[in-house]
């Protein structure tokens, strides 16, 4: 059995769970924190994608705590197909919704200046939301890539 950075049922791999749980929490946090952002579906998408990630994650992390305690071998064909699959898509859907919340905050605060005009628009909070939502998608598309070249590994 190869032992990669990242894999379920190591310590690495519940460290990229958990802090991809920590940083998708903080983003939906800073998101909902600010007022208006159900106004723009961008940032609704942005809100639903990180639900959605919070979920699988810590879906995956209580799987690793569950294998590192029982010492259990979560390196099984299905399993990791189905990890992959998932994280893939959870990691493009991360991405879009990332990158769709990015252009619209760079146009409400540079291209129309709507910060400076409505004060009760928290576009740093937004920005904020937006950075930890990019290294919440850094942090699953490690992830989906470890586990993706530990499915390699086994044909």
């Amino acid at each position: 059995m190869k032992r990669v950075v990242g894999s379920p049922g190591t310590w690495s791999g519940m460290a990229l769970r958990l802090s991809q749980c920590v940083c998708a929490a903080a983003s939906t946090f800073s998101m909902v924190s600010g007022f208006g952002y159900s106004n723009y579906s961008a940032f609704f998408y942005l809100i639903v994608a990180l639900i959605l990630q919070i979920m699988w994650s810590s879906r995956l992390a209580y799987k690793d705590i569950f294998a590192l305690r029982n010492k259990k071998d979560l390196h099984t064909r299905d399993n990791l197909l189905f990890i992959v699959i998932v994280d893939w898509v959870m990691a493009i859907f991360m991405f879009s919704a990332a990158c769709a919340s990015a252009s619209l905050t760079i146009f409400l605060m540079w291209d129309v200046n709507f910060c400076g005009t409505y004060s009760r628009l928290a576009c740093q909070q937004f920005a904020l939301s937006v950075v930890l939502a990019f290294i919440t998608w850094l942090l699953q598309a490690a992830s989906s890539f470890s586990v993706f070249w530990l499915l390699v590994s086994f044909y």
